[in-house]
Formats: structure tokens, C-alpha cells, sequence
């Protein structure tokens, strides 16, 4: 299978090309020529197997220039020994039916573990294949959860750097010492002056400019990403949702109408994941967009018309505060039957003027598949409160999100079939917002108030987070916007 860029079809390179890359020279998205299917058949085999067997089957579809040996390798490597009771995305089910996939159960607390623990095996095979020698160097833009789980998933790999940008005001406490305390000697964390959207933009600017690009190449590096602009942390998120199709199976659950899934996402990798597992087989009926007060994916749902020309907003679910979100690009590549042309049109649009309208047979096919619904701080509050009194459940302020828009989704439409939510981090990386959530004043420090979260829940602090408690951070830089790709060049010394 090779792979092509959203903005350039005649761009075809394999899939090890694809993810140690990161991103097109064009500035495009890699995505496959083709989207592999599973039979009814597959889905039997999988349904009585592990999750590891699960990743190998459905990567086998779309690594193809990987031999079986490498992909077992991969997929062993990371999710053996990672993540609570062998089991990575287990699913939960509240008083009420909802099917909660609960993502968190990993190393750094967050659904993003599901791929950045599996993409450094991903990019150290391909780098081996494709990158000649070259020492790889991972640039990540983060808004939270990516960046700790990179860093964790790419600490002391071999022939491997990693920088990470964070918004300086825009991650949660907890969040942020996650990040500051990485160790590792091939790690590095910078905070900006900016929000996530400068941060990502800051980062596809180094990946795209030629000069930066040939400094590199007389140092024997290459740049290559960990976020969801690369297709080897996308791919991985398709996984958990076939295993969760699986699952529900083995569960016997009513799926003769197929089930809905709910996704909190803010860069749109996470449902469009979802998306191409629907592609593959899986009987997704109705893929519902969730989104905080950013609400820039609802509106261009709702009307057609993308415009980041707008307030942005730090909400108490920082990892969903984005205006710019990237993966759409893939999403709109899909429904415009692949025209890249047009594609690469919208982008140069969005670039240049901050905003793009699709026309009203693309739009039509959006609002087809997906429904999109927002909240703001107050209802996440009142629906952690809501959930947690009635349901017995405990969510954190992204999957609160998930939760309220899902509410407002039934309420509109009466569909109540099966319905799976996509649960995204734990709610003691969010302790403060989630205590006050529950009616309780905050404790005095970070770590007095999530043991008080604890004891007010009766639910167990990750031991990961815990475990930061007496951690002392390392990182303490923090740049301009405009000056990122100088602190790169500094940090890598050349």
C-alpha cells in the first residue's frame, strides 16, 4: 500500500516513507490510496482475541512494506507490560447504557498512550528502512496530553530526539509538571507565549521551510512528528475502535443498527480515526463531534463555513482548546472524493484569510455522518456533577464534554441505540476543575487536591500521577512564537 498527500496525489511513498516523514514536502497529509476492509469473518476472529493481536491484524492491513515479524514487534513492545491489568481500552458501562471507552489507562494518564507508546516502534522501524542512518528528530506541538505521552513513549529511544512546545497558560497544572519532569536524555520541553494553535502552526512552519530542512540534512537529521499529522499516531487510533466494535460483540450487545460513537476532539484525529474505522467495516452510525467553548468544528458542521477568525477561549478541557484542527484536512479529502486540487485550495484559503466554505454537496455529506455540539465550562461542571450523582461514573472535563453533547444529541434526535464515548484522560489531571465539579472547595496544592478528589470519590489515584508528587522540574524554557525554530536549532546544536 502507498501512501499520498491530501494536497498532491501524485506524491506516493510507502508507509515507513509516510511516518518517518511526518508530514508531505507540500505541506499535505499522508493518507492511504486505499482504505482496507474487514469481513464479518475478521470481525469473529477478532472478537475472541487480545488487543495486541488485535493492533497486529489491523496494522498488517496498512503497513504493508512491514514484515508480520516487525509489526508483533511493534505492537508487543507497546502494549505489553503498559498499561492497567494487560487491557488497553477497556469499556465501562454507566447505569444508564453508555458504553464508556475508557482510553486513559496508560503510562501518562491519557488516550494518547494508545499511540505514542506504539509510534516509537512504528518510526525506529521505518527510520531503519527508509532514513539511511539518519539520527531522527521529533517536533511536537501539544495542548496537554500529547506531549507528555510523546515524551514518555520517546524517552531514551535510540537515534532519537524529542522537542515538545506547549501553550505556557493553555495545559492544566498537573499537565504541565508531567511535562516538566520527563526524564530522558534525548527530551526537551519548551513552553511558548502563545495558545496551542501558535504552537502547532510554529511546528508545521519548521517541517515545511527548506533552509531549516537543509541544516538538518548536514547534520544527519531529519525531522519527523508525533502528532496526529503523522500517520503512524493515526493509525493506532483506528485500532481502539475496532477493538471496541469486538468487544461490544463479545458483549452481546444490540448492534442490528449499527452504534454511535462520541468523540471530545479539538485537532479531529480522534473521530476521524473513528471515521476510517467505519471505512474498514466497523457499523458506526452516527459519529457525534464533541467540543468545548472552541466550538469552531460545530459551527463548520452545523453551516459548512470553517472560520478560526474568532475569541479563543482557555477552557477547564485545555486539550480540546484548538481552532485550528489539522486532521479535518484529511476528513475533507474524503468527502470531496479525493479532489486535492481542492484541498490544497481550502488550505491556501484558510491560511491566508483564516476561514473556508465547502460547498453544499460536501457539507451535506458532513452533516450526514457526523453531528456536532458544544458546551461550556459551567455545563462540563454540571455534567461531571450529573454523571457522577447519578450514574456513578467519574469523569474527567474532556469526556464530560463528550458526555453533555451526547445528552443534547438524544434529546434532538430520540436515537438511544448503542453508543460508545470516547473517554480521554483521567480526571485527576484535571483534579481541580473536576472538585469543584463535585460541589468541594480546592485543597491547598496540586497533590492536597487530588487526594481530596479521592477521598471524596472513593476512587484511586493513577499511580503515575501520584507518583509526580515529590518530582522536580527539569524544564523551565519558555520562547516566543516567533522564535521557535531558533530554539531548536540551539537545542540540537547546530
Amino acid at each position: 500500500m502507498k501512501y499520498i498527500s491530501t494536497r498532491n496525489k501524485d506524491i506516493r511513498v510507502s508507509s515507513a516513507q509516510a511516518i518517518s516523514q511526518g508530514i508531505s514536502k507540500d505541506g499535505g497529509l499522508f493518507v492511504p490510496e486505499e482504505i482496507p476492509t474487514l469481513s464479518t469473518a475478521d470481525f469473529d476472529y477478532l472478537k475472541n482475541v487480545d488487543y495486541i493481536e488485535r493492533a497486529a491484524f489491523v496494522l498488517k492491513k496498512y503497513l504493508t512494506d512491514f514484515t508480520e515479524e516487525e509489526i508483533y514487534a511493534c505492537v508487543r513492545g507497546a502494549y505489553t507490560g503498559s498499561f492497567d491489568n494487560e487491557i488497553p481500552a477497556p469499556i465501562v458501562k454507566t447505569k444508564n447504557g453508555v458504553n464508556i471507552l475508557e482510553l486513559w489507562h496508560g503510562p501518562t494518564c491519557a488516550f494518547k498512550d494508545l499511540a505514542l507508546q506504539l509510534l516509537p516502534y512504528l518510526l525506529t522501524t521505518s527510520a531503519k528502512k527508509v532514513s539511511g542512518g539518519k539520527e531522527i528528530v521529533i517536533l511536537v506541538a501539544t495542548s496537554g496530553d500529547t506531549g507528555k505521552a510523546a515524551l514518555e513513549g520517546f524517552c531514551d529511544v535510540e537515534n532519537t530526539k524529542i522537542i515538545v512546545f506547549y501553550p505556557s497558560d493553555g495545559v492544566s497544572a498537573m499537565q504541565k509538571l508531567q511535562m516538566d519532569t520527563q526524564k530522558g536524555e534525548n527530551v526537551c520541553v519548551c513552553a511558548i507565549n502563545g495558545n496551542f494553535d501558535d504552537a502547532q502552526t510554529g511546528v508545521k512552519n519548521i517541517f515545511t521551510n527548506n533552509d531549516t530542512a537543509k541544516i538538518l540534512e548536514n547534520n544527519n537529521m531529519q525531522f519527523s512528528s508525533a502528532n496526529s499529522i503523522n500517520w503512524g499516531r493515526l493509525v493506532p487510533q483506528i485500532v481502539y475502535y475496532v477493538s471496541a466494535y469486538c468487544d461490544l460483540l463479545a458483549n452481546g450487545e444490540d448492534l442490528s443498527n449499527g452504534f454511535n460513537v462520541v468523540v471530545p476532539t479539538g485537532n479531529f484525529g480522534n473521530i476521524l480515526a473513528a471515521y476510517y474505522a467505519k471505512m474498514m467495516g466497523v457499523p458506526v452510525n452516527k459519529l457525534i463531534c464533541a467540543s468545548n467553548a472552541n466550538n469552531v468544528l460545530t459551527d463548520f458542521i452545523n453551516t459548512g463555513v470553517y472560520d478560526r477568525n474568532r475569541k479563543f477561549f482557555t477552557t477547564i478541557s485545555p486539550s480540546m482548546d484548538i481552532l485550528i484542527s489539522s486532521n479535518l484536512e484529511r476528513m475533507l479529502f474524503e468527502l470531496c472524493g479525493r479532489d486535492d486540487k481542492l484541498v490544497a485550495n481550502l488550505q491556501s484559503e484558510l491560511s491566508k484569510n483564516g476561514k473556508y466554505k465547502v460547498n453544499d454537496e460536501i457539507h451535506e455529506k458532513f452533516v450526514g455522518l457526523f453531528f456536532g455540539g458544544c458546551c461550556d465550562d459551567s455545563a462540563t461542571k454540571e455534567t461531571i456533577g450529573k454523571y457522577f450523582a447519578n450514574q456513578g461514573y467519574l469523569s474527567d472535563t474532556h469526556t464530560a464534554v463528550a458526555l453533555n453533547v451526547y445528552d443534547k444529541y438524544v434529546e434532538s434526535t430520540g436515537d438511544t441505540r448503542t453508543t460508545v464515548v470516547a473517554s480521554t484522560a483521567s480526571p485527576y489531571k484535571f483534579a481541580a476543575s473536576v472538585l469543584e465539579a463535585l460541589g468541594e472547595d480546592l485543597a491547598g496544592s496540586e497533590f492536597e487536591t487530588v487526594k481530596k478528589l479521592s477521598l471524596k470519590t472513593a476512587t484511586e489515584i493513577p499511580a503515575p500521577l501520584a507518583a509526580l508528587e515529590n518530582a522536580v522540574p527539569r524544564f523551565k524554557n519558555l520562547v516566543e512564537k516567533q522564535d521557535m525554530t531558533a530554539f531548536v536549532l540551539k537545542t540540537l546544536g547546530i
